[in-house]
């Protein structure tokens, strides 16, 4: 019997590793169109979390457009936004003529760009990465015969910058209006024939293959000149062999640690391009595999746009627009923490320091934001700026004072919804983005279990956070707390106590007083508890609706079942939040399942994937994985209901979330969302499958982050747990398992793994 089990096992392990390999490579059988269009919604991604570059994949000339993330008009009196870099440009002669067999592909488990084609009997072949370790872009061009390149290189430049070229090196060093100074540097390394000097141009005739080394970089992080740098980075990067073996040790680390099988897709929808998938899924669905590669291509792309720069910005750091849609800035209401949800449980922890950073570098200049205004309140209140109205409402709110109720100036920071990485900030103060921000530094230590980075990094920024609020919050009559002067993001009326605040300041006090617990701090722990308790709490409405505002709105649409907003913001409890649980809060539980129906399912791109987390948390594996269904697919694929917004979001043919226009929070969402499928960890307990569909009745999954300190994998057929192993890396061990009904204590120790196999006796 054992044997048999062992055999079954290595045969289940092999069918994994075949559909592991199927799952991490988007590929298609034309170039993308060389437009706008085409570099949205077809080319292909690669980035090392500073630079990034779309490719296209065309044959006689082709462009590598490339960013840095951190090139930013704007300062701290203007937005600005973030800007394209630049362009490399390859024309090759003679290469014109039909070819064959053509593939470009993105191979996301080694993050490589890759195309091939045959022209003139010759095979060619491309490959393009963005290499961490070496800080460069490197673009390799190969034949399988000799002496077949001839053409032309170009280093192209967006912002009036200096162009040069000598000694096989193409330059560029100019700077922005607001005095950032930046550079790029492309270093040709050539294998036979010879490379010469035209112009601003580099020629090449006769060579048998081609390595283009790009280096680029800002003064964003030290004021420095970028060139010196930029030139050491590119003249430093090793052969391409050592460059590539370094760059795929460094992404395999990071995005080998997890693996997923949904299920075997047919073999003849498998062979088919991935755009050519993509329409025959929005059509019929059934393709597990292409599920799997989303939820993996969203782990890429926060490990091509998050590393040790900036965090990923609506875009991530991919943009080719001098005016990109909302500045591709750092949005404070949802789409910043959204970008992060899948970073802590699909084990890319690391990839949440960038955003914690930022947060850190630019509380400074929120805080005196705050402080300023409090002062002018104080010495001149006629002089306060009006605020801008919000977003579905004609109705200008109150100026913001950040005054206490005793008229002395509240303490710590906040922000508005809208933020460059200057400190800069527009459009409506976001009041409670300060304690959304302070979530991620409690969620990196709940899964990470670091007490060094909870005492140094994240306690400060959760006690101050906690100030403000202490100061800021007004008691009812009834000696409830709620907070004054509320939005529900992006809709509706300004008012106090309205839902979205209420629960993440819930979620916040009750993070704090955790934290506290932690480091010994009884006084502040019993204090966080004490305001957290007294916040007013969720409520249900005449329809049986969670309520958005403290009271029942009396308006035509606004809090009745004909409101479909893209905005779900009172369902915070639920997701990302905990508040509000099935298993804790059944009445409430209902309450928000009765909302989420009445707004609908097709919205904008990131709206779908933050329902499909909603459902998840609901336990209704079906209705998320109908929300998948709708958000992997074609845009517009599918019709809302009569009176529904006119936004419906979906996927691109090169798996990019679209809102419409492109904006990445959706992909990263998703991946998030399809996590909470399969593992959730929230309630106290690690919950195995807990709104797992019938669509993926086989599978498993390795790797998972559990809060605690605990790595998970899950086996899982017909529906139901077969085989869990549960490591604890991290913190004091311990652990609670459920599986369906049943809670099992694990009894870890750090360091220790138990594995079940079920049913269990």
């Amino acid at each position: 019997m054992r044997s048999c089990r062992l055999i079954a096992a290595l045969l289940a392990g092999c069918a994994a590793l075949h559909l592991q390999a199927a799952e991490q490579v988007l590929h298609y059988a034309s170039p993308a169109p060389d437009t706008p269009q085409g570099w949205e919604q077809q080319a292909l991604p690669i980035g090392n979390g500073r630079l990034g570059a779309m490719l296209f994949g065309q044959v006689a000339r082709d462009r590598l457009q490339f960013n840095d993330i951190t090139l930013w008009t704007g300062d701290r009196r203007t937005m600005g936004a973030f800007q394209p870099f630049g362009d490399v440009v390859l024309t090759l002669d003679d290469a014109d003529a039909p070819v064959s067999d053509y593939r470009r592909e993105l191979d996301i488990a080694r993050a490589v760009n890759r195309l091939t084609y045959t022209q003139h009997g010759v095979r060619f072949t491309r490959e393009a990465l963005a290499s961490h370790p070496a800080q460069v872009i490197a673009w390799r061009l190969t034949a399988d015969r000799p002496g077949r390149y001839h053409g032309r290189i170009a280093l192209t430049d967006r912002h009036g910058a200096a162009l040069s070229a000598a000694n096989n090196t193409l330059t560029a060093v100019g700077a922005l209006p607001n005095g950032m100074a930046y550079a790029s540097q492309l270093r040709v390394v050539h294998e036979g024939g010879t490379v010469s000097v035209d112009g601003n141009t580099l020629r090449f005739n006769g060579v048998n293959a081609l390595t283009l080394i790009l280096g680029a970089g800002t003064s964003f992080a030290d004021g420095q000149p970028p060139l010196p740098r930029v030139q050491r980075q590119a003249a430093a990067a090793p052969r391409w062999a050592q460059l590539r073996a370094a760059h795929e040790r460094d992404v395999g680390a990071l995005l080998g640690r997890v693996t997923l099988n949904l299920g075997a897709t047919p073999p003849e929808r498998r062979a088919l391009s991935t755009d050519a998938r993509l329409a025959a899924y929005t059509q019929h669905g059934n393709d597990p595999e292409l599920e799997a590669l989303y939820f993996h291509f969203g782990r890429y792309l926060l490990v091509s746009s998050s590393r040790d720069s900036l965090p990923a910005n609506l875009q991530g750091l991919w943009n080719d627009h001098l005016q990109p849609p909302w500045n591709s800035d750092y949005h404070s209401n949802i789409n910043l923490q959204m970008n992060y949800w899948p970073a802590e449980v699909t084990n890319l922890a690391e990839t949440a320091r960038p955003f914690h950073r930022f947060v850190q570098r630019l509380i400074p200049a929120w805080r005196h934001a705050v402080s300023e205004r409090a002062a002018l309140a104080l010495t001149n209140p006629q002089a306060l700026p009006p605020e801008t109205p919000p977003w579905d409402n004609s109705v200008q709110p109150p100026p913001e004072t950040f005054l206490t109720t005793t008229g002395t100036p509240v303490r710590g920071w906040a922000l508005r919804t809208e933020t460059n990485p200057f400190g800069h900030q527009g459009y409506l103060w976001n009041m409670t983005g300060n304690a959304w921000y302070a979530r991620h530094f409690w969620e990196h230590y709940a899964f990470t279990q670091d007490r060094t980075f909870l005492r140094d990094v994240a306690w400060p920024v959760l006690r101050e956070v906690g100030e403000f609020w202490e100061d800021r919050l007004r008691t009812t009559p009834d000696g409830g707390l709620v907070a004054p002067n509320g939005w529900s993001p992006e809709h509706g009326p300004i008012q106090d106590g309205v839902a979205y605040d209420q629960q993440i300041l819930w979620d916040h006090f009750d993070n704090l007083a955790q934290a506290a617990e932690v480091l010994g701090e009884p006084a502040a722990r019993d204090r966080a508890a004490a305001i957290r308790d007294r916040l007013a709490g969720p409520r249900v409405g005449s329809w049986g609706q969670l309520l958005e505002w403290m009271e029942e709105l009396k308006d035509p649409v606004l809090d009745t079942p004909r409101d479909t907003h893209r905005h779900v913001s009172h369902l915070y409890a639920l997701y990302p939040g905990r508040q509000i649980s099935p298993t804790r809060t059944p009445a409430l539980a209902a309450a928000a399942r009765t909302t989420l129906a009445a707004r609908g399912d097709v919205s904008t791109g990131w709206s779908m994937a933050w329902k499909i987390a909603f459902w998840a948390r609901l336990h209704d594996g079906n209705h998320a994985h109908e929300l998948l269904r709708g958000l992997l697919a074609q845009p517009g694929a599918r019709k809302a209901r009569e009176g529904a917004e006119v936004h419906q979001g979906g996927t691109y043919p090169n798996l990019l979330d679209t809102h419409p226009p492109f904006q990445i929070d959706g992909n990263f969402g998703a991946t998030a969302a399809i996590a909470e499928m399969l593992l959730q960890s929230h309630d106290g307990v690690i919950a195995l499958l807990p709104a797992l569909p019938v669509a993926w009745g086989q599978g498993s999954v390795q790797g998972l982050r559990a809060r605690g300190g605990f790595v998970v994998d899950i086996a899982w057929a017909q529906g139901r747990v077969t085989r869990t192993s549960v490591r604890a890396v991290a913190g004091a061990g311990g652990g609670r398992l459920r599986v369906g009904e049943r809670v099992i204590e694990l009894q870890l120790r750090p360091g220790q793994t138990r594995t079940l196999e079920f049913p269990l006796p």
